[in-house]
This record gives structure tokens, sequence and C-alpha cells, in this order.
């Protein structure tokens, strides 16, 4: 058997709001059981650094925020190839893509692997762009301006309607209803995002997510579609409910194929009766990527294996009609493990803790 990978997964915070790394960690175990998996942290208190669940982390390292820059972040990744190897770093949280594109000849070199687009694709897909990209894939989005300004804000609202959505640069999309609360939420987003904030044409309609993989070629690898049954507050998938629509599959196909898509993505869209309008487009695996690694579909193993040379495992296709309810649960931690990340920036987790190392060494 090949030598397994050490891989590296951010965004593990499984709250009200998840992030993707461990539904990414998850699936990885699926077929990879036994790798040894490095949690990067931007907050000590990230859910997923505490479970001993088969979306556990082996040893976790804090990391410093994307806003430190590029530099930040390779001098952190040295200090951690210092006690821990890394072959593969996969970033699950769009704000890290910009510095690892800038790290990749220094990755490269230090023989650590990224599966990333390329920075043109990636600038293409932004939400500033969607509307170049609508016209050179022949897909319907939204009417979307661009406001770098308050002023700019209020005029793009006079201009498209009430009530209409304002977005943030990386994450937040927030429905208001009238000029009197458009301050306000602008002001928060930049605070939070920086600007510049998306204002966005309301379509009415059911809510529709697909999580794949593109080859860097223009092809699909894999794919799940699924339709929202539950959201949250956030308009995150609480439930979903898997659907097969060869419209739907061919818009997909000519979105990658226009941007030539290298790694994971997921694709955001609302079906009104005109058809299918693309809300956005993100460049990582969503928080539910764990549901069509069920079902064979498993598309965070397919990008360790492609970018590993490890022996391809199949992909399935996800069965209309299967669908999955998100499941909450209490994880038990230590305050030592908490006190420990924080103030040494490593937490070396007791392997004994996890059943899956329970397990093999019952062997």
């Amino acid at each position: 058997m090949p030598k397994l990978p050490v891989i590296a997964v951010s965004g593990l915070h499984r709250g009200d709001n998840p992030q993707p790394g461990p539904a990414v960690i998850h699936s990885i175990r699926r077929i990879y059981p036994m790798t040894r998996i490095v949690g990067l942290s931007y907050d000590p208190l990230e859910s997923g650094l505490f479970s001993t669940h088969m979306d556990s982390v082996d040893v976790a390292f804090s990391l410093p925020f994307p806003a430190a820059g590029e530099e930040a972040l390779i001098e952190r990744i040295d200090e951690i190839s210092q006690i821990q190897r890394v072959d593969m770093i996969i970033p699950c949280l769009d704000a890290e893509i910009p510095n690892y594109f800038k790290l990749a000849k220094q990755l490269w070199h230090r023989r650590i692997k990224v599966t990333l687009p390329t920075k043109q694709s990636f600038e293409r897909r932004a939400k500033k762009n969607l509307v170049r990209l609508a016209s050179d894939a022949g897909i319907a989005v939204p009417r979307t301006i661009v406001a770098d300004n308050l002023s700019e804000a209020y005029s793009a609202g006079a201009e498209i309607g009430y009530p209409l959505i304002l977005k943030g640069r990386f994450y937040d999309a927030r429905k208001v209803s009238s000029p009197a609360e458009v301050a306000a939420v602008f002001h928060q987003l930049v605070e939070v995002w920086g600007g510049p904030v998306l204002v966005q044409q309301v379509v009415e309609g059911d809510e529709y997510d697909v999580a794949g993989f593109g080859d860097g070629q223009g092809e699909v690898v894999g794919s799940c579609a699924i339709r929202k049954m539950l959201l949250t507050k956030a308009g995150k998938a609480f439930s979903g409910i898997v659907i097969a629509d060869p419209e739907l599959d061919d818009t997909v196909r000519r979105i990658i194929a226009a941007l030539c898509w290298n790694g994971p993505f997921e694709l955001e869209f609302i079906k009104s009766w005109r058809g299918y309008s693309l809300i956005e487009m993100n460049p990582r695996f969503p928080a539910w990527i764990d549901f069509p690694s069920q079902m064979g579909c498993n598309l965070p193993a397919a990008i360790v294996e492609r970018a590993m040379s490890l022996p391809q495992t199949p992909l399935s296709d996800c069965k209309a009609g299967r669908m999955f309810v998100r499941h909450c649960l209490d994880l038990v931690g230590d305050i030592a493990d908490l006190a420990e990340l924080s103030v040494t920036g490593t937490l070396m987790r007791d392997t004994a803790l996890n059943p899956l190392n329970q397990s093999e060494a019952a062997k």
C-alpha cells in the first residue's frame, strides 16, 4: 500500500454557520481512515478541534489571519513543518486562497501540494465579476452592481429596486427591504470583510447548490446537486435533497468549461420560472460535502488522490431523492487543550482518545 500523505485542513468550525473542514476530513477518512490530519486553526474555539470522531484532527496549529499576508503564512507553515510533516494543504475558506496563489512556487519547492484554480479563473468567478462570467458561459445571473462606498450603494438600490441583497466581499448576504436599512448593513459588511459591497437583485425561487471538482481542462470530474430544503439564518443548507436535472448539469458544465476550473467548487443557484440563475461561486467545497461521500461520490478523497498520485477511487453518481439533515451534538474538551493552543499555537492531540486509533491498536 502506498505511503499515506499527511493532509492539513482549515475551516474547522462546525456550529450554526459551519465551515467545510470537518466534512472534508470525514470524507477523506472514509477512504483513508488512518491518514494523519493536521488542523489549521484561526480560532482556538473552532469546534472541530475538539472532535474525537471521524472528523477529528491528530494535531492542530494556529495560523495568522489571512489579512496578515502571504509572508506571515509561509513563515508559519515553515514553523509547523519543523514539528509535523505536511504533504498537502486543503484550504477551506475563501479568504485564504489569495495567499496560497502567491505562495504556489514556494510550496512547490517545499513539496507541499495545494490544488488551486488559476488566479485568472479565481478572479473571473468573484462576485463582482459574475455578470461577465454569465456572458462568457451563456448563463443567467441576477442584476449585480459593485458599490465601493455608501453613496454608490444607494444609487444601485434606486436602480435595481427594493428589496435587494447586499453581499460582502468574501461572505455574508443580507436582504434589505428599503433604503433606510442600507447604511447599517453596508457598514457592517465593510467592517468585517472590507469593500466593495455587492448590490444584487432579489430573484424569487427555490435555492439549489452544486458541489464539484474540476480537472483544470474544462471538465467536471464529479459533482452532486441538491435542492436546499431547510436554511440557517445565514442561508446555509441545513437540509437538502439530491436532484437530477439535465438543465442544471449543463449549466454547471458550461461554467466550469468557461473557467477551465481546477479543484473544488460550490455553485449556488436560484431557480425561478425563467430557469436557473447563478447567485455565486465559491472556490472550495461546501460544509455538506460529506453527504455525497456517503453515497460513493467522495470528492475530497478524489482531490487527495489526484494531487498525491494515489490510485483513483471510482466516483459514483448521487441518487436523486437521497437527502440529508444536519445533526448537531456537544463535544467534550479540556480547558488545558484550549490553553495549549492559545498560548503555544500547537495542540498535540492524545491519539488514544481517537476511536480510529483504538480500533487499529486492537487489531
